[in-house]
């Protein structure tokens, strides 16, 4: 235990310790942490469906019917109607042949790339993949190579020589710290050229991005004869949880044989797969949600680079804040929280060293007046940050 607690300490001392605060009551532009109200602006609640109450009550009337656990795996006697339904929703509006349900979207790509992956095989990954897909990569029993993000023609020297029967490319659909995005249609041709498998993580794109929002293909202008294997979480846009891959019929069918957390695993409740056939349809009926968010965006980058901010290239709803330093991170977002705002800090090893960021997440639910509430204080702020900035004592020459 010395060790783990020199561990921890040293974390400490460098601004990296990690912790949790305790909100209560329901998602929204509001939430409660710890007794105090909040703005929030650190959900992946992109579309203010989390606390919709018809959500809750489709999860009500399915846990009348159903009980609350599945009481299974998929394949014993844990699949039941709700989930086949799902399914069958999620690959309609998908314009896929099928659909997979996973219980989250770390499982799904694990279960996804191990499967896919023989032995001598290689996995190709953007060098800012989610942890998920690097981790399904490192556990594979191929050769995980990174490229360097977004760069196709360093990804094409990468594959050469390589056997593309037994490769396969893996990208984040929408990079769920930097909140840009694949350069999607560039790799399809990639992958046509050369007869490569192209999966994609759309987790940050789903519901959220193309016309309908069906994600980064949609708005790539591809389906999945050009992406065959698209993974998408119910937990983000949807407001809910678990995921799903989707695909051709071989594909599932194959994943179904051999996705280890697909198979070793219990279902998840019936509740939560009723809860997210609900969503789906409100996703699809409500498109406003996704123009109004659209707006906020737009709004938000005008009138924060009109401020001389450090914004990320990101026209998503994920708007990192670069400050660089761990301390200044964390410093930032406590002086927000003083003024009645919740961004958290994201610092090393989830971003690089030396780029430390507040990770601000626009949502549906917010509106206007928030964004200028979060504008002035982040005025306030760095106003603050750069008096102390200056204000520290010069080395030594």
């Amino acid at each position: 235990m010395r060790r783990f607690e020199d561990l921890i300490r040293k974390r400490q001392a460098c601004d990296l310790y990690r912790d949790y605060s305790t909100r209560t009551g329901v998602m929204g532009a509001e939430i409660e942490i710890e007794g105090r109200t909040y703005l929030n602006f650190s959900s992946n609640d992109y579309l203010g469906l989390a606390g919709d109450p018809r959500i809750a009550d489709a999860a009500i009337s399915a846990i009348q019917r159903y009980g609350i656990g599945s009481g299974s795996a998929h394949l014993i006697v844990g699949h039941t109607d709700e989930h086949q339904r799902l399914e069958q929703e999620l690959a309609q509006w998908l314009g896929t042949e099928r659909a997979l349900l996973f219980s989250t979207g770390y499982m799904a790509n694990m279960g996804i790339i191990n499967a896919l992956i023989e032995p001598k095989g290689h996995v190709f990954e953007d060098a800012l993949n989610h942890a998920s897909l690097l981790d399904g990569g490192l556990l594979s029993r191929g050769r995980m190579i990174r490229w360097p993000h977004r760069d196709i023609e360093a990804l094409r020297q990468l594959m050469q020589g390589c056997d593309p029967s037994r490769s396969l490319i893996v990208t984040d659909g929408v990079f769920s710290m930097d909140g840009d995005t694949a350069p999607l249609k560039a790799l399809a041709e990639l992958a046509r050229e050369t007869q490569t498998l192209l999966m994609i993580d759309d987790a940050h794109g789903i519901g959220v991005l193309g016309a309908q929002g069906r994600g980064c293909v949609e708005q790539a202008g591809l389906t999945f004869h050009d992406v065959p294997i698209i993974m998408g979480t119910l937990g983000k846009a949807f407001g809910v949880f678990g995921a799903f891959v989707a695909g051709s019929d071989t594909l599932i069918d194959f994943l179904v044989q051999r996705a280890r957390t697909y198979i070793y695993t219990t279902a998840p409740p019936p509740a939560l797969a009723a809860a997210a056939r609900a969503a789906l349809r409100l996703v699809v009926e409500e498109s406003w949600r996704r123009d109004h968010l659209m707006s906020l965006i737009k709004y938000f980058r005008h009138n924060a680079t009109a401020l001389g901010l450090a914004l990320g290239a990101s026209e998503t709803p994920i708007q990192p804040l670069l400050c660089g330093d761990s301390r200044r991170a964390l410093m930032i977002s406590r002086q927000l929280a003083q003024q009645g705002i919740w961004v958290t800090p994201i610092r090393p090893p989830t971003v690089p060293e030396g780029s430390a960021r507040l990770r601000i997440s626009l949502s549906a639910a917010h509106q206007k007046e928030h964004i200028d509430q979060l504008l002035s204080a982040l005025s306030q702020c760095l106003r603050v940050d750069e008096s102390v900035q200056t204000d520290k004592p010069r080395q030594q020459e």
